[in-house]
């Protein structure tokens, strides 16, 4: 499996972006994204399952990040709304071949190239 994440890029607090995880080689069972800002720890932000009906959010995003899939093309949108500086960091498409939808990186089996976000004040 590879995934291709797109969409980062500079915005204004307040502002959105979106974010879109595409995968290559078979299809994705649950995904995610993880971000990691310079100089810290990698985060966990948000899973959805393989049916789009489940959703895992971090506290920290809740309410202005939203996840969905388009099972159709095997793609995952990551629509960031309400941005704040702090959500600037790389951000990392996370798959597992399986259902689980934690904030542990360890499970996730797959992970893309990153995408950096930058939200300026």
């Amino acid at each position: 499996v590879q995934l291709q994440a797109s969409g980062g890029g500079l915005a204004q607090a307040g502002g959105s972006l979106r974010l879109s995880c595409a995968a290559s080689g078979r299809t994705l069972r649950s995904t995610g994204w993880f971000r990691q800002a310079p100089g810290k720890e990698r985060e966990f932000v948000v899973a959805i399952s393989w049916s789009g009906s489940h959703t895992n959010y971090a506290d920290s995003v809740k309410g202005r990040f939203t996840i969905y899939r388009d099972t159709a093309k095997n793609t995952v949108y990551l629509q960031m709304d309400s941005l704040k500086p702090e959500d600037t960091a790389v951000y990392y498409c996370v798959a597992n071949s399986g259902s689980y939808l934690g904030q542990s990186w360890e499970e996730y089996d797959y992970w893309g190239q990153g995408t950096l976000v930058t939200v300026s004040s």
